[in-house]
């Protein structure tokens, strides 16, 4: 899969962009606050996925401009696509969007369409920050795969929504908990569903992490990354039985939740054990290592969803390739050397090992091609 196309236009401080990428390498540079990441942010959005600088949607319409209009022409090994999302200032709320000119509901339609990662400054993360970071990442992952996951995902919060709704009202309200049954019945079987995909997913990305992780330690630390479950701990039993688990330690903890008022045993309490050499990364894990095993993740996940899909995903590389020594990059370039990949750099001589693609100039939101 590769971008052949992109435009943006009133898209935060991008006006009027219009560009043909190369199939391979993109150099995207300028000075800093020239819109460089705004062009990625632009690619990105067409996966259907929230902003991963965590821009709410009346962020992306420019200073004082009524309204804004990204879009992107692809090509997904079969055909060339094109995804159209236009927004304005007078109803936020209501997004335009076109997958190959036909009108789409909201971003969902586009999730299976165009796949793509991302790779930021602020992937650490992944390592140092909530376990809900963690899990929203695992799922990512999980739905990029198979996109029925994502209705999973979506139903479990809205069943969450609605039990927990329920807990304050029977603690504050004295209402009945007649019902409580069928919102456990159902978070039971969603959530015993999510544990499962995410379990498997790990399996396999665990071994993918630490064999790259290996590779740039040449072998003298070992990368390890475990599911650790809210309801099941680190081993999911089948399917029936995981079920009635699930269910059991619902029923089990419902006085507790209400005195509280939320859920306090389920898949939104799932998390990864993340261990070099054994000890826990977060807490021990120096800077360097943290940011090493950020970037592997980042890279197993490429790895995994071209393997699995015989598909390529575009790569986008944000501001992290300057950060990155010689043997980093070029494992960086290992991974993805059969995909398309964006890269914005302050310069382009923080980029090595590039043997073909193009160089793009941002300037005051302006984008242009180097000759």
């Amino acid at each position: 899969m590769y971008v052949t196309a992109i435009k943006a236009d009133k898209f935060k401080n991008l006006e009027n962009v219009m560009i043909e990428p190369h199939p391979k390498y993109n150099i995207i540079t300028g000075m800093n606050a020239q819109g460089k990441t705004n062009l990625l942010e632009s690619i990105w959005l067409m996966t259907g996925c929230r902003s991963f600088r965590g821009s709410k949607d009346r962020d992306h319409i420019g200073i004082g401009k009524p309204f804004m209009e990204i879009g992107i022409g692809f090509d997904d090994g079969r055909r060339i696509q094109t995804i159209d999302y236009k927004m304005s200032r007078e109803n936020i709320r209501k997004k335009d969007i076109t997958l190959n000119g036909v009108s789409i509901k909201g971003t969902n339609g586009l999730f299976d369409a165009f796949k793509a990662v991302i790779f930021t400054p602020d992937d650490t993360e992944l390592i140092k920050g909530s376990p809900e970071k963690r899990r929203s990442f695992t799922d990512l992952c999980c739905c990029q795969l198979n996109p029925h996951c994502m209705d999973s995902v979506r139903r479990f919060e809205l069943i969450m929504e609605h039990r927990n709704n329920l807990l304050k009202a029977i603690s504050q309200k004295g209402q009945s908990a007649d019902t409580m049954e069928i919102w456990d019945t159902q978070a039971a079987a969603v959530g015993t569903l999510l544990s499962i995909k995410r379990a498997e997913y790990i399996s396999k990305f665990s071994q993918e992490c630490s064999a790259l992780y290996s590779n740039i330690t040449e072998d003298r630390e070992k990368l390890t990354i475990e599911y650790n479950s809210g309801v099941f701990g680190s081993t999911v039993p089948e399917k029936e039985e995981a079920a009635a688990l699930y269910l059991s330690k619902l029923k089990k903890s419902f006085e507790d939740d209400v005195r509280l008022g939320y859920t306090l045993c389920g898949a939104h309490r799932d998390d990864l054990s993340i261990r070099i050499n054994g000890l826990n990364i977060k807490e021990f894990g120096s800077q360097g290592q943290k940011k090493t095993a950020a970037l592997v993740m980042k890279l197993a996940q490429a790895q995994i969803y071209y393997r699995d899909r015989r598909e390529a995903p575009v790569i986008l590389l944000d501001d992290v390739m300057g950060e990155l020594d010689e043997s980093r990059q070029r494992l960086v370039f290992e991974v993805i050397k059969d995909m398309q990949v964006f890269i914005t750099a302050c310069n382009e001589n923080s980029v090595t090992e590039l043997s073909e693609g193009k160089i793009f100039t941002v300037k005051n939101g302006q984008v242009k091609e180097r000759k």
